[in-house]
């Protein structure tokens, strides 16, 4: 849908499509506020991109991602909130209402507003990769992990994220080879010694993917690795590939207009979503660094909504 030819002021807008700024939208839409939501350059957030979901409340047989977010979609939908297939290159909070200033050139204003803009997984950039993401390779073994059970994986990091990716995973694989870069691990001591001391996980150390193989492109099957020390190739055979190598906040044009961590998580009110920002709320993994599930993303997307409608009554 495109901007109507109104004057471009709302309430409320939320920025995001995934669960957090969905379920946002369920709630402010329930509160009659009539939220605007902006979908963003990736509608529906990562869940689009992820096949099985059998982790979600509700879904006892599980639900393709995409069809959870169309789900989400059509109930905001009943509610009234108004969509926008819009993305948000600028804001500017030092006056009231805000300014949304949009691609194109197009500016919204608004008298609150919800960041549910999400976080990106890091990829290593290959072309195999991407191919078979959802087929074997992830970037998440809390939301995957259940579907390599006894399998040969591998997961791609040095830091913390991997080890405890890693530790998972030993839960459900076989074997974990855990591929670093280095000949050092970047993890915390007590994250080092977890890992070093499971007897399921092994290190392939010096090492990066050169290519995801797969010879029917219906799943992993091994990876190319090339030893940045002495630059011999080799195979490695595997049943799944995790990459974690951490995740980037979709944030950026919020630095330096609000407080967010040196990451670029949005810092917010503990037990709340409010801001540094008065009448500006984030949900979801814009400022969750921790559990980034689904499920939490939601619950937070609902305080979200709660804390916007309770904030807009106090000003009217």
């Amino acid at each position: 849908m495109s901007i109507g030819n109104d004057s471009g002021h709302r309430r409320l807008i939320i920025l995001g499509s995934g669960p957090a700024g969905l379920t946002a939208a369920i709630y402010a839409g329930r509160a009659n506020l009539k939220p605007m939501l902006l979908a963003g350059n990736e509608p529906g957030g990562q869940l689009t991109l992820t096949t099985d979901v059998e982790n979600y409340p509700g879904y006892p047989d599980g639900v393709q991602g995409p069809e959870m977010m169309e789900q989400f979609r059509a109930q905001a939908e009943r509610f009234e909130t108004e969509f926008v297939n819009g993305h948000v290159v600028g804001v500017e909070f030092g006056r009231r209402p805000f300014v949304l200033h949009l691609e194109g050139g197009k500016e919204l204003t608004c008298e609150s507003l919800i960041i549910a803009t999400g976080a990106s997984a890091r990829w290593l950039g290959l072309e195999s990769e991407t191919k078979l993401r959802g087929r074997g390779v992830s970037a998440c073994a809390t939301c995957d992990g259940f579907f390599f059970k006894d399998r040969v994986v591998g997961v791609v990091g040095g830091g913390d994220t991997a080890m405890e990716e890693a530790l998972f995973l030993t839960k459900f694989a076989r074997q974990v080879h855990v591929i670093h870069r280095r000949d050092e691990l970047r993890a915390s001591a007590i994250m080092q010694k977890r890992a070093l001391g499971n007897e399921k996980i092994s290190f392939v150390w010096d090492s990066v993917v050169e290519e995801v193989i797969s010879e029917d492109g219906a799943a992993v099957e091994a990876v190319s690795l090339r030893n940045l020390k002495t630059d011999d190739t080799s195979k490695l055979s595997l049943g799944g590939l995790f990459i974690a190598i951490g995740h980037t906040p979709n944030t950026e044009i919020f630095r330096g207009k609000m407080n967010m961590n040196d990451e670029g998580y949005i810092d917010t009110v503990e037990h709340s979503t409010h801001t540094s920002v008065e009448g500006v709320f984030a949900c979801g993994d814009a400022a969750d660094s921790v559990y980034r599930q689904a499920v939490t993303a939601a619950g937070t997307g609902c305080m979200a909504a709660i804390d916007a409608e309770r904030w807009l009554s106090s000003i009217e």
